[in-house]
């Protein structure tokens, strides 16, 4: 432990298990604005084998004490590869491996397997100073246990300048979010598309309909033991088909439908009564995040509808206020779904690797921007985009 040059009663620590501390104090600077963040969805993962011994995430999570509370926290891991991050430095580690220096293991600050943006230095609102101690702690975590590298990938805006001043580097790159302005039902909210593109997504929802398949909506605390070993079937399917393992167990989704069950929700669709597909979604306080989808076979517009149009009921059901779908997918824009920056910060030991980067990713972030530009451009929305105050970006 070591204490901050801020305040002297400042002690920070490394967990290698999030069950060194209790869910009240982690979740207690974590907050409920995003489930992913939460010491419940952590200890799952850890607990059903997930992440540690075996499969490339190693905790390493940085927690902040003062006068013996916790006062922050960072959800660190030490990686053996860079699998389940999400945003991609598989060259990095090529260049470092053809000037014979080892890119693994790196630190990542992360949550595993979620490409979601949410805070990654967990403070409460009136321990803000705590931040900038929390970054220069994790810098030097990584410079004293000799890693290559430290990454965190997708924090909010917000906290880009507290890793800048710490001497990381920004990478930008774009996702599909849904934003809700204020919708009573899913009509009005195709109001404001063109007349092409509204009879389309019309059209889309019916063909689901028309195929007799229903579809059903459980939080966690009505999906049954069978549920979820039908909803993991189909998730695993969608991993199988491309040759790959699923990061995520059975019990992993047991247990988070167990301690998380105002915060996880299922839709599935039915032909007659059985189950031929389904996603999984988390809610925060303010947030709907799609994560997982699987189903037996193809069906016309289905994933369409039960990913996205039944994300887009529930958000304007319970007013939630952003809906992120998840990762890539152009299809996307068409149906609704608007262009957002995600960001990553990233910091190399290898001076030269880190000062050669600064130029590619501001070029890269360039190309973003462009790509940002174009994606507006082809919104359904007969007015165009427009960038309203107040909502989340």
């Amino acid at each position: 432990m070591s204490p901050g040059p801020a305040d002297r009663h400042m002690e920070t620590e490394i967990l290698d298990r999030i069950e060194q501390v209790s869910a009240a104090d982690w979740n207690a600077v974590a907050g409920d604005d995003n489930p992913f963040l939460r010491h419940e969805f952590l200890a799952a993962l850890e607990r059903n084998a997930c992440v540690g011994p075996g499969t490339g995430w190693h905790p390493r999570h940085l927690i902040a004490r003062r006068a013996g509370t916790i006062v922050g926290a960072m959800p660190l891991y030490e990686k053996d590869d860079s699998w389940g991050e999400f945003v991609f430095d598989w060259s990095w580690a090529r260049a470092y491996e053809q000037s014979g220096l080892p890119y693994y293991p790196k630190l990542v600050c992360a949550i595993p397997f979620s490409p979601v943006t949410g805070s990654r230095i967990l403070v409460r609102p009136e321990d803000g100073p705590v931040r900038a101690e929390l970054g220069a702690a994790a810098m030097d975590l990584a410079h004293d246990r000799g890693y290559s590298s430290l990454h965190v990938l997708f924090p909010p805006e917000s906290e880009l300048e507290t890793f800048a001043t710490a001497g990381m580097l920004r990478r930008k790159d774009c996702q599909f979010h849904w934003r809700n302005r204020g919708y009573s039902e899913f009509d009005e909210f195709l109001a404001g598309f063109s007349s092409k593109k509204r009879k389309n997504t019309r059209r889309e929802r019916r063909k689901v309909s028309d195929a007799g398949i229903t579809l059903e909506r459980r939080w966690g605390g009505d999906i049954s033991s069978q549920d979820w070993r039908q909803l993991y079937e189909l998730h695993a399917l969608s991993f199988l088909r491309r040759g790959r393992q699923p990061y995520l167990s059975l019990g992993f989704f047991e247990e988070v439908g167990r301690t998380m069950a105002d915060s996880v929700l299922a839709v599935m669709a039915r032909d007659g009564r059985d189950m031929i597909a389904a996603a999984i979604f988390f809610a925060g306080s303010r947030q709907l995040y799609g994560r997982y989808w699987g189903c037996t076979d193809y069906y016309d517009a289905l994933h369409f509808e039960t990913c996205y149009y039944q994300g887009i009921e529930i958000c304007i059901e319970n007013g939630f206020r952003l809906f992120e779908p998840g990762t890539q997918g152009e299809h996307k824009i068409s149906r609704g779904f608007e262009p957002s920056a995600t960001w990553s910060m990233h910091s190399l030991a290898e001076q030269r690797f880190h000062h050669a980067l600064t130029p590619l990713l501001r070029q890269e972030e360039r190309h973003v921007d462009r790509y940002i530009e174009a994606a507006r451009s082809a919104l359904p929305f007969k007015n165009g985009f427009v960038e309203e105050p107040g909502l989340p970006l």
